[in-house]
C-alpha cells in the first residue's frame, strides 16, 4: 500500500509542479463513466478503476496546493499529504450519499494537509486556531483558521473549474463548427468579451433570432452532455 500511495505521490507531483496548464492533466471524467467506475471498484475493488478515478481527480489536490499552498516551504510534500487525501476520499466515498465526488474529495485533501500542520504542532500542549502554521506566496501568515474556515469555498471553487473544464472540452467536441462559433462569442472563450446576441448577428451576417435559436440548442446539447 505504502509503495503505491507513493507512486500516485510521484505522479501527482510531476504534473503539479511540472505542468503549468491545466491541459496537462489527465481530463475530467464525465459523471457517468465517474459513477460506473465508483460503481466498479465498490463492487469488485478493481484496481484499475481505482487508479483511474485518482489520477482523473489529480487536479483537485493541484488546485488546493497552488491556490492556497503556493508559497509553503515544503509544497512537495503537501503534494504528496495532498495526494494520500485523495485516495483516502476514493476510497471511502460512498455513491449514494448525495455528495459530489469533488466537494468530498477536496475535503478530504484539506483535513489531510491540516492534519499534517497539526501534527508538526504536536509537541505542543494545544494548538492556538490563530497561530501561523506558514506563510502565503505573499508573505501574509496562513493560520489553522484561515485553512478551516475557507473549506466551504475550496469545495465551491474545486467544483466550478471542474464543471468550467469539462464544459470547455464538451464545447469542443459536442458542437458543431456554427454552434462552437456562436457560444466562443457569445462566453468569451476565444479569450476576447463576451459579445451580446445583436453583436454576434452583425459579426457573422445572420439574423438575431438566428442567434438565439443556435445557442439555445447548443446549451441543450452541452447541458445533456453534461450529465
Amino acid at each position: 500500500m505504502l509503495t503505491y500511495l507513493l507512486s500516485i505521490a510521484l505522479k501527482a507531483a510531476c504534473l503539479i509542479l511540472g505542468i503549468s496548464t491545466p491541459g496537462g492533466f489527465p481530463p475530467p471524467l464525465e459523471a457517468q463513466e465517474e459513477k460506473r467506475l465508483f460503481e466498479v471498484f465498490s463492487g469488485t475493488g478493481d484496481e484499475g478503476a481505482r487508479e483511474k478515478l485518482i489520477l482523473h481527480n489529480l487536479r483537485l489536490v493541484s488546485h488546493i496546493v497552488r491556490k492556497y499552498y503556493s508559497g509553503a516551504k515544503d509544497s512537495e510534500d503537501l503534494v504528496s499529504i495532498g495526494t494520500v487525501g485523495l485516495v483516502k476520499a476514493v476510497d471511502s466515498y460512498k455513491p449514494t450519499s448525495g455528495v459530489r465526488f469533488a466537494t468530498y474529495g477536496a475535503r478530504c485533501i484539506q483535513n489531510e494537509i491540516l492534519m499534517h500542520f497539526r501534527a508538526q504542532k504536536k509537541i505542543q500542549a494545544e494548538v492556538s486556531l490563530s497561530e501561523t502554521i506558514d506563510m502565503d506566496k505573499d508573505g501574509n501568515p496562513l493560520t489553522y483558521i484561515d485553512v478551516m474556515s475557507s473549506d466551504e469555498n475550496v469545495c465551491e471553487e474545486v467544483e466550478r473549474k471542474i464543471q468550467s473544464d469539462r464544459a470547455r472540452q464538451l464545447v469542443d467536441s459536442a458542437l458543431s463548427v456554427r454552434e462552437r462559433k456562436i457560444i466562443q462569442l457569445r462566453y468569451g472563450l476565444s479569450g476576447g468579451e463576451p459579445l451580446t446576441q445583436r453583436e454576434v448577428a452583425q459579426l457573422l451576417g445572420i439574423s438575431r433570432s438566428y442567434v438565439s435559436r443556435i445557442e439555445k440548442g447548443a446549451l441543450e446539447t452541452l447541458r445533456e452532455a453534461m450529465g
